[in-house]
């Protein structure tokens, strides 16, 4: 386990544990797929620049968020210097509740920020950090980079819909299931469950890559 995972919070840090036990349960295939993510990371490393990563789907309401915040934690995990990670959607909606409960399920710290609609949410990974916030929003947003970014699109829908993705410098593919289709049934915890440790697994895999690299 990488020293640096000693810093998440305790329930999250079990979780990591876990899913780096996993591990070699990426495909050969799935790895191809993830590498371009890792690529793109080392080569900004080299470069000296920031890896500025916007995750993508459709609504930004479940897949983009959980990758993000995955992806956040793994840069912590595997000490990758200068990673920023945000989200987006070819349209806003809300961060799914039931998203947002698989992510508390793994140990992240999650609380309201605001209210309404689309509220924006805290979200804490370490006990002394400053919570990200967490809402859903295009991907032009102000809160979003203008340039020099990587679009990861986690979902078949927004690769579909955003052919070229304006001021990236890379356009990545990692789709995701949608939980979303088991949304209202008996499996749904189950799904959304299954979604997060997936995209935790294969963030961790990426990071761990540049880490060697590094």
């Amino acid at each position: 386990m990488p020293s640096n995972s000693t810093t998440l919070l305790p329930e999250l840090r079990a979780y990591v544990e876990q899913r780096l036990t996993e591990i070699d349960e990426i495909s050969v295939e799935r790895r191809s797929v993830l590498a371009s993510l890792s690529d793109f990371i080392t080569g900004k490393i080299a470069s000296g620049h920031p890896s500025r990563l916007i995750f993508i789907c459709t609504h930004n309401s479940r897949r983009s968020h959980m990758a993000q915040l995955w992806a956040q934690v793994a840069a912590v995990v595997f000490s990758v210097p200068g990673v920023e990670t945000f989200s987006g959607g070819t349209e806003a909606t809300a961060f799914n509740p039931r998203a947002v409960g698989a992510l508390r399920r793994a140990g992240f710290l999650i609380d309201f920020f605001t209210d309404g609609k689309n509220p924006i949410y805290e979200v804490s990974f370490e006990a002394d950090m400053e919570p990200m916030h967490l809402f859903s929003k295009v991907i032009d947003h102000a809160s979003n980079p203008e340039e020099g970014f990587a679009a990861v699109i986690t979902c078949s829908a927004a690769d579909a819909a955003c052919p070229i993705v304006e001021g990236a410098t890379e356009r990545i593919v990692i789709p995701y299931d949608d939980p979303k289709t088991h949304d209202c049934t008996e499996k749904e915890a189950e799904k959304y469950d299954e979604r997060c440790t997936q995209i935790a697994r294969e963030m961790l895999w990426v990071f761990s890559v540049v880490g060697r690299r590094s």
